[in-house]
């Protein structure tokens, strides 16, 4: 299946407010977590169902629950229901696929983005799509499969952080956000490392493994790309989102966090150009080294073209040929070839052709 682009025919035409999943099924059940917390006090759990969860919409502490797995249609359904939101807006959580985005409603302010996960030692990144429901009091997050880059906001929570624990679901929207952002430049910066790497040794030790090596680097940077370019847009369009979900402090928040997803696209961006210009080295490198084979044989050629020569004339069959039988023929023609050929050899590196 195609890597920036996944969908199946049977979907082509489909409701666009249906509850049905679009997308790759990565765990085998849905969990249900709950954080929810003040000032003073920190609740975390997890819960069997989405009633046990309702009672969080009508408190006055903030809560953060997360979704993990997306293909359970009850499941979604009871969410819609439970906690009003419109189906349009489940539809789109259940489009994995779907380009990062922003998108103001009445009542909670819609958020895709992608997370990377990047394993080193198969050089290969991936991507899950996390959605973030903002409403007043409770932020919803949905992600594909159990396991994400949120830990220090969890760890952040915990160890009771007053300026954390006595702010909104706005607040702890740009927390997830800077960690997803984080994440892309440590990813970057690990495959940054690697290319540095092969440019140091390209040189020397160019083969056709390192053009295997720089085109798999290649298509991972194009990978993030398409990643991290929309986010860059939708950091700016929550920067300028009037709502009364996202408070004016929050403005000094959010100019750092465009300033880092700039940073990490312009970092990708440099590390492409690097690729570009380590192919075009690979490729100069590896003709100069077939133009040294090539001069080498040549030069050979011509070395023996004159010895050929003289052998072939000796080889001829005529039974009257000067010096035919002399004595000291067979010696004299060795003689011959070998000043002829060190002659050339001392010729070509005057002219500085070895």
């Amino acid at each position: 299946m195609a890597r920036f682009i996944k969908t199946k025919k049977e979907f082509i035409g489909s409701s666009p407010d249906g509850m049905t999943f679009h997308g790759e099924r990565k765990s085998e059940h849905v969990r249900i977590s709950v954080m929810d917390y003040d000032k003073d006090n920190l609740t975390e759990t997890e819960v069997g169902s989405i009633a046990e969860t309702l009672k969080y919409a009508e408190t006055n502490t903030t809560t953060w629950l997360n979704i993990d797995g997306l293909h359970d249609a009850q499941i979604m359904k009871e969410i819609s229901e439970g906690f009003n939101l419109s189906p349009l807006i489940i539809s789109d959580i259940l489009e994995t696929n779907s380009r990062p985005k922003i998108h103001e409603y009445n009542d909670c302010i819609y958020i895709s983005v992608k997370m990377l996960q990047y394993n080193e030692k198969k050089h290969h990144s991936t991507s899950e799509n996390l959605v973030m429901i903002i409403k007043k009091n409770i932020l919803i997050s949905f992600q594909e499969r159990v396991g994400d880059v949120f830990n220090p906001v969890r760890e952040r929570l915990r160890s009771n952080r007053k300026r954390f624990r006595t702010a909104g679901t706005d607040y702890l929207a740009y927390a997830l956000l800077d960690t997803i952002i984080d994440n892309y430049i440590y990813i970057i910066s690990l495959l940054g490392e690697k290319i540095e790497n092969l440019d140091k040794i390209l040189i020397d030790k160019a083969n056709d493994g390192m053009l295997q090596e720089i085109s798999e680097y290649k298509g991972e940077i194009i990978y993030m790309s398409k990643i991290i370019k929309p986010c860059r847009e939708l950091i700016t369009s929550l920067e300028h989102i009037d709502s009364d979900l996202v408070h004016e402090s929050m403005q000094v928040h959010l100019k750092g966090l465009r300033s880092n997803v700039e940073l990490a696209n312009e970092t990708v961006e440099d590390y492409r150009e690097i690729l570009s210009d380590l192919l075009s080295v690979f490729h100069t490198v590896m003709s100069d080294k077939l133009n040294d084979i090539l001069k080498t044989l040549t030069i050979f050629s011509v070395i023996f073209i004159p010895i050929t020569f003289i052998v072939g004339v000796y080889g001829t069959n005529f039974d009257f040929m000067p010096v035919l039988h002399w004595r000291y023929g067979y010696l004299a023609m060795w003689i011959m070839m070998i000043v002829i050929a060190i002659s050339m050899v001392i010729h070509f590196k005057r002219k500085k052709w070895l």
